[in-house]
């Protein structure tokens, strides 16, 4: 799974702000069942895209899980250009309120990290 973090680096890259938008949008292949893309700014940890727009705008370094494993935090240490870092934790599926094990994969793009999530 984490060969398909390739998808959201290169085109991050290539058109960051279209990108960035059509993760929030779920276009362009950008929704594709459970996975999940994100990103934030590495300088602030603030929350740039995400597929749970209440997140958006808030800080990925705050986030806890049901269990209290400080997920979000590890997502931003995890953005490190050239790298892909799994990082797993509990997380419901969209539209669900239980906890299901997810794993997101995640790696730097220049002043972004980013991500995609997939439930296990």
């Amino acid at each position: 799974m984490v060969a398909s973090i390739a998808w959201p680096k290169a085109t991050v890259v290539a058109k960051r702000t279209q990108q960035l938008a059509s993760f929030n949008a779920g276009t362009d292949g950008f929704k594709d069942r459970d996975l999940q893309p994100f990103c934030f700014n590495k300088s602030d940890g603030l929350l740039t895209a995400s597929t749970t727009p209440t997140t958006l705008g808030g800080d990925l370094r705050s986030l806890k899980d049901k269990t209290g494993k400080a997920f979000g935090d590890e997502n931003f240490k995890a953005a490190v250009d050239g790298e892909i870092t799994e990082v797993s934790y509990m997380f419901p599926r969209p539209g669900e309120t239980e906890p299901t094990a997810k794993v997101s994969c995640v790696t730097g793009v220049g002043d972004q990290g980013c991500g995609v999530g997939y439930y296990k």
